[in-house]
């Protein structure tokens, strides 16, 4: 089993600036993945971004590519999303995902871990 906590949502202006936090604890796989997916109301949950844990690789969507960077601190077992320039279409409850690398990053089927969810809002 594999628990994640995320953290650092919030309340943005557009053009603003968070990060995301999802610490990870419990058994994990040799060789996995960690994503960002977000939903907002009425709407399916889509892919932000993913990091394979062994080399760095990272993968985003092309809706947040040169404005969101995801990065790992291996020692806490974390990954974060910093979310730059915001937009109020970012708003969504963000979710972190840990699963089994196999060559994809971006349905939510290669995920078997999941977290609580955080509420991201960018007013405009």
């Amino acid at each position: 089993q594999v628990q994640l906590v995320e953290s650092g949502g919030g309340l943005v202006q557009a053009g603003g600036s968070l990060r995301l936090s999802c610490a990870a604890s419990g058994r994990t796989y040799n060789d996995y993945v960690m994503g960002w997916f977000r939903q907002a109301p009425g709407a399916e949950r889509e892919f932000v971004a993913a990091i394979r844990w062994s080399g760095g690789s990272t993968r985003y969507a092309d809706s947040v590519k040169g404005r969101f960077t995801i990065s790992r601190d291996n020692a806490k077992n974390t990954v974060y999303l910093q979310m730059n320039s915001l937009k109020p279409e970012d708003t969504a409850v963000y979710y972190c995902a840990n699963g089994l690398y196999s060559g994809s990053f971006c349905s939510t089927r290669e995920y078997d871990y999941w977290g609580q969810g955080t509420q991201v809002t960018v007013s405009s």
